[in-house]
């Protein structure tokens, strides 16, 4: 008695829409077309936005050994990042001249939040930093895990790497940089001008002057100081001099001393030349030299929208650079996203068109057969509303819940329509039987509804990553699942009562005849295959018992794994050289290297960077970016190519190069060599080190592994230089003295006097 009262509540209410199909008419156009409106300003990418709030810190200090860049720069600044809130993961990495910091917030965390909490503890710090620092460290709101979005290759047949490496930094990087999503941009083999003073030692005792008497005349030849105005009653003259050198010329002929009673010019001593801040680094595209800006994305940004964004711009930058400056897109990492996205909404359509055929086949209607086809695209398309607003976008997933919910739509509608047929065929008017059949069947359409949402209320109410990530699926099927009840309570009936007619029997087609004999042979063929399954029923129950054992058993020997491995068509390396290897050793290994790899035939372009100042990398390892050809254009995927390409590069001496093919989805922010981390933790860094390479020699034995590498390098050979105190005393010679003696004589950096060596030997004291 109650369900009767429920199902008429339920059905009184939806009576309206039948009694009124104009205004049914303009409210279902209303909804298909506030969804169409929304559609173009939904965002395409390949996956819902699920990234961790990641911030990434880099500080340099020219010189400074991997463990003075731990102790002096990352410790301060970790120690003052601890007091900030939300952080569920923190890694640095040291190197030489070198320090990144990397962390991570929890998903709820603002990245805006965290930029400016991690900014704020940075400036805490400052005060315990190293007082030669040049810069306070700088800070990315970007993940180092993640491969870049896109890269750009400059290069120029006229222009030197210095000159081409102004224009770039200048005109195109910092452009690029403003556009909104874009974390920062990467600038690799990064050639800034700079002039360069090689001193000779033979001529320099000769000339009775000091490498200290030499920088600090560097120091105070070329300033930039404010010099102030003179003011008269009525104007006023800003004060301006030649107190800069800018050209090697100038530097030659500069005085640094005066001995015997004549100048001593850097001529004298040895040469200035231009030439690049930092000579040891260096890039390739497609083995030919140049500078290259990988562009990567904040957290949470769009990926379309932000290539788009960046691809509107390259045009005007192409024009703001020299005629002979060719700026090339080399690798657009959206390719494969917008294939997907493509390719899904192909198998939406294609779903819809079988659906309306199957339905078409089973109703051998024409007008019966467009009730339903008619409210799909009105229920898809009122479901991209509620997903505009809720920030979604069109990626994998959630299209991937509109292919679902298809079936959802055509069963509701199917479900009233066969109802309201059977009254129609009985004999009763059509839109009594509208009405009749949706009081009948009205409350049942609502309660499955609600039983399907309700399956998916694990999902919703799901926490974490994966509660991130099937978030998206499980909000859009509900949306779709709910408007397709609506469609079907409303536009199905009212449709059926207006366009659904009895069908005499001498007026049936012999289409519909030959389905209907087709359907009786099959109702035929069911009972006579259900007759043997009751008369041996024990049997049939141990079927049925040892299929859910056998599903049992395949759940548990099935390979799992967090999220299929993808083919985005890019490769991410890392290479590796013994740790002594000096930057031309390391320059040749690379190349060649690349040359190999050029070779493979489902290769489209190899991006390669080494040098320390490249993400904060050894001397002695580089990227190596392989981007290959469109799936139609090779017949082997991503994974095949690495194992091809590990192959080759096996059989190569003096170097390791580590592949994976970059994901969609990156679980973490420490950039690793290979697919797998384990991470080690000791307070005795000999200890750790002792452990790490018993570890790592295990783990290369097992047959399953095929890369096994670790972050922590061996320690190179150096020179140690010992002081005796006594006599540094005796002769007036402080040992800041003679560190920054060392450090002007053996160190790359802007003004310094440089000996070459054949190989790369820290320096300690």
């Amino acid at each position: 008695m109650k369900n009767d009262q429920d199902q008429n509540r339920t059905s009184s209410f939806f009576d309206f829409f039948i009694l009124h199909p104009v205004a049914t008419g303009l409210l279902m156009t209303g909804i298909f077309l506030v969804g169409a409106i929304c559609y173009p300003f939904m965002p395409v990418s390949a996956l819902p936005q699920i990234d961790f709030p990641t911030i990434q810190i880099a500080a340099n200090l020219p010189g400074a050994s991997p463990e003075t860049m731990a102790s002096s720069v990352a410790q301060p600044i970790e120690q003052a990042l601890s007091r900030v809130s939300g952080i569920t993961e923190m890694t640095s990495n040291s190197s030489l001249g070198t320090t990144s910091i990397t962390v991570q917030f929890d998903l709820d965390k603002n990245i805006e939040t965290a930029a400016s909490d991690v900014q704020t503890a940075i400036s805490e710090a400052a005060g315990e930093l190293p007082k030669d620092m040049t810069s306070l460290p700088t800070v990315h709101k970007a993940n180092p895990a993640d491969a870049p979005i896109m890269q750009l290759s400059a290069t120029s047949d006229t222009l030197t790497l210095p000159q081409l490496d102004e224009y770039i930094e200048r005109n195109v990087a910092s452009k690029i940089g403003q556009v909104s999503g874009v974390a920062f941009v990467n600038i690799g083999g990064k050639q800034k001008p700079a002039i360069r003073i090689a001193v000779d030692p033979g001529r320099l005792a000769q000339a009775d002057v000091t490498m200290e008497d030499v920088r600090t005349a560097i120091g105070n030849l070329s300033l930039s100081a404010p010099k102030g105005n003179i003011d008269d009653p009525t104007r006023t003259f800003p004060i301006y001099t030649n107190d800069q050198i800018s050209s090697s010329a100038e530097w030659n002929d500069a005085v640094i001393a005066y001995r015997n009673g004549g100048p001593v010019r850097i001529r004298d001593i040895g040469q200035a030349t231009d030439g690049a801040e930092d000579r040891k680094m260096a890039h390739w595209t497609n083995g030919e030299r140049g500078i290259a800006l990988d562009v990567f994305r904040q957290p949470g940004a769009n990926v379309i929208a932000v290539v788009n964004a960046v691809k509107e711009q390259l045009p005007a930058l192409q024009a703001s650079l020299p005629r002979s400056v060719k700026l090339e897109l080399v690798t657009d990492r959206t390719t494969t996203i917008r294939a997907s996205v493509t390719d899904i909404q192909f198998t939406l359509m294609l779903t819809i068109g079988l659906v309306v055929v199957v339905i078409f086949l089973f109703l051998r209607n024409l007008r019966a057969t467009l009730i339903p086809v008619v409210t799909l695209p009105i229920a898809l398309a009122g479901s991209l509303a509620p997903m505009w607003l809720l920030g979604f976008s069109l990626d994998n997933l959630s299209l991937m819940a509109l292919v679902v919910a298809v079936g959802f739509v055509v069963d509701d509608a199917i479900v009233m329509l066969e109802n309201i047929t059977r009254h129609i065929e009985d004999g009763v008017e059509p839109r009594q039987a509208a009405l009749q059949g949706t009081r009948e069947i009205g409350f049942t359409i609502v309660s499955i509804s609600l039983s399907l949402i309700a399956v998916l209320i694990p999902i919703l109410l799901m926490g974490g990553i994966i509660g991130r990530l099937f978030r998206e699926f499980a909000v859009t099927l509900t949306v779709a699942i709910v408007i397709s009840a609506i469609v079907s309570l409303t536009l199905t009936p009212m449709l059926a009562s207006k366009f659904i007619r009895p069908i005499e029997k001498d007026q049936r087609s012999r289409f519909y005849l030959a389905g209907e004999a087709f359907f009786d042979g099959l109702t035929a063929l069911y009972i006579r295959s259900l007759k043997p399954v009751i008369r041996h029923r024990f049997l049939t129950l141990f079927v049925f018992l040892a299929t859910i054992a056998a599903t049992g058993y395949l759940f548990v020997v099935a390979p799992k794994g967090f999220f299929p491995e993808q083919d985005t068509g890019f490769i991410a390396g890392l290479s590796q050289a013994s740790p002594d290897i000096s930057f031309t050793e390391m320059a040749k290994l690379q190349e060649r290297v690349s040359k190999i790899i050029m070779k493979d035939p489902a290769v489209y372009s190899v991006f390669m960077d080494i040098g320390g100042g490249n993400g904060g990398n050894a001397l002695n390892q580089g990227h190596v970016n392989i981007t290959l050809k469109p799936m139609e254009e090779r017949d082997v995927s991503a994974k095949q190519v690495i194992d091809r390409l590990g192959t080759a590069l096996n059989a190569q001496q003096g170097i390791k190069l580590f592949m994976q093919s970059a994901q969609d989805i990156n679980i973490g922010a420490r950039p690793a060599k290979t697919q797998y981390q384990f991470t080690l933790q000791d307070a005795d860094i000999a200890e750790l080190s002792d452990w790490s390479d018993k570890i790592t020699s295990k783990l290369s034995g097992l047959p399953e592994l095929r890369d096994v590498g670790s972050d922590q390098q061996a320690e190179a050979p150096n020179l140690t230089i010992k002081i005796d105190r006594a006599a540094a005393t005796l002769y007036g010679v402080l040992p800041s003295t003679i560190d920054q003696t060392l450090y002007d004589a053996f160190w790359s950096a802007p003004g310094s006097l440089l000996l070459q060596s054949d190989r790369h030997f820290p320096c300690h004291s």
